[in-house]
């Protein structure tokens, strides 16, 4: 976590894109397990990729979007640790999301609900918020000094 002279690294930008997404859709997969697998005969990537599967109309819309908020905050989480600072949050964070919208309209088509466009809103503005919020608190840490004495004899 040296902030020394920064040098422009498109392979370590990639490669932080990558492993964010893939965090991101491992969490979104593991919530969606929990919130919508006990109410769902069979998972598909329907809930993932598809903007009618977003409702508020039903129980298992509801998990749904709950999972995909919940998959947000584990996001700033993993920036916290991949990305480590403050001003590449809403970068990446963003990123992510136009990422995940090109996968759904390639998926399902373009998202005409505007509920899909509230949760990915929300989703986006939380983990880019909460993301900056801990990465600052990282930075703003004192940074601890020892002094180490000479012992005489």
């Amino acid at each position: 976590m040296f902030y020394g002279a920064v040098v422009w690294d498109p392979w370590l930008i990639v490669a932080q894109i990558v492993c964010l997404q893939c965090l991101y859709y491992l969490t979104l997969g593991v919530f969606l397990s929990f919130l919508v697998g006990i109410r769902v005969s069979r998972m598909s990537l329907v809930y993932f990729f598809d903007f009618a599967s977003v409702t508020t109309s039903t129980v298992t819309g509801w998990c749904v979007i709950a999972s995909f908020l919940l998959s947000s905050i584990a996001g700033a989480g993993y920036m916290l640790y991949l990305i480590e600072r403050a001003k590449k949050c809403l970068d990446f964070s963003a990123t992510l999301y136009i990422i995940h919208l090109f996968i759904c309209i390639i998926y399902g088509g373009w998202p005409s609900s505007i509920t899909w466009w509230i949760v990915n809103g929300t989703g986006v503005a939380v983990m880019a918020l909460l993301g900056e919020y801990l990465c600052i608190r990282r930075e703003l840490r004192e940074i601890p000094i020892t002094r180490y004495r000479s012992s005489k004899k």
